[in-house]
């Protein structure tokens, strides 16, 4: 498999790089931080810029690309710490109206969380009951609905002030077809559990967005390493930090290429390994950025521990490990 990137992806990629370092800069993400609330205007921006539509088919109005391409979308969101519920909306754009435009929030239970349910439009997923819990990154308020466990799992119960609940996540084109779900115990073969249609792609999505993290957060400890001076020197220089940053490179470059390979092939049991991938490298990364940094880096005001927070919440949702072990474990 050639894992170099054409032309045309890496032009789309230099793209959606440009667009958030100017929809979402870091003066924007401080005041994210300050005062969490879903930006309606940046959510449109991203309509139209194809964010949501992006593997929608041209003649429904979307850009017509694969997979692939919206891996190289979702890396770059989490390089940034996009708030708010990109993949979901991204998901439903082919069977929620208005989510492809931005002009609706779609989110979703999955693994018993709800990110961003007070300030969605479209709900899937049965959240009866769900109550607030504190969330470690401050830019992803939860919901939790007692006694689901899983992506998928619920009904299609119509929370009060949502427009509409799909039962479970949809597959394209059938908004009423329910999707399989995952069982809560026991594992007899791969089929039974791996996640269907769109919430795969979710799962996959939630991987890239983790492997962009990863990355960012090795870019950010080489260049603290390269500035910062202990004993005459900069501590780049020191063994100990150069092992460090060498560890964190190997691990978003491993999922990343996992990731990549996964998107291209869409076999269920390499999506399962590379959300296991992504998920070490984001949090295992992020810690190790901590590290470099050293005291300055448990600091409010360093943006490191947003991304170790938000690794946190991603590795949670959308097939966490220990049920993407057991996909994995099955299948050998």
């Amino acid at each position: 498999m050639d894992f170099r990137l054409t032309e045309d992806q890496r032009a789309l990629r230099k793209g959606v790089r440009e667009l958030l370092a100017r929809l979402f800069d870091r003066e924007a993400l401080r005041a994210a931080v300050d005062a969490p609330s879903l930006d309606r205007e940046l959510w449109r921006e991203l309509g139209a810029a194809g964010f949501f539509a992006l593997r929608l088919p041209e003649e429904e109005g979307g850009v017509g690309l694969g997979l692939p391409e919206a891996v190289l979308l979702f890396e770059e969101a989490g390089r940034v710490l996009l708030p708010g519920p990109v993949v979901a909306t991204h998901v439903a754009a082919g069977s929620v109206r208005g989510a492809a435009e931005g002009d609706v929030v779609v989110t979703a239970v999955d693994g018993g969380l709800v990110p961003w349910l007070d300030e969605a439009d479209v709900v899937l997923g049965d959240v009866t009951g769900a109550v607030p819990v504190r969330s470690v990154d401050p830019l992803t308020p939860l919901h939790r609905v007692p006694g689901v466990v899983g992506a998928g799992d619920g009904g299609g119960a119509r929370p009060q002030g949502r427009r509409s609940v799909v039962p479970t996540l949809p597959r394209r084109g059938d908004p009423h077809a329910p999707a399989e779900r995952l069982p809560t115990t026991g594992v007899a073969d791969t089929a039974d559990v791996l996640p269907a249609g769109d919430e795969l792609v979710a799962v996959l999505l939630t991987a890239a967005e983790q492997v962009g993290s990863a990355g960012r957060t090795t870019e950010v400890a080489v260049s603290y390493a390269r500035e910062r001076e202990q004993f005459g020197q900069v501590i780049g220089g020191f063994q100990a930090v150069k092992h460090l940053c060498a560890g964190m490179l190997v691990r978003a470059e491993l999922a990343r290429a996992a990731v990549r390979a996964a998107a291209v092939t869409g076999d269920l049991v390499e999506i399962a390994g590379a959300k296991l991938l992504a998920d070490e490298a984001a949090t295992a990364n992020a810690r190790d950025c901590l590290q470099v940094h050293g005291g300055m880096g448990f600091t409010w005001e360093a943006d490191v521990h947003l991304h170790l927070k938000r690794a946190w919440v991603r590795a949670e949702m959308w097939l966490p490990a220990a049920r993407a072990e057991e996909v994995v474990a099955a299948s050998l």
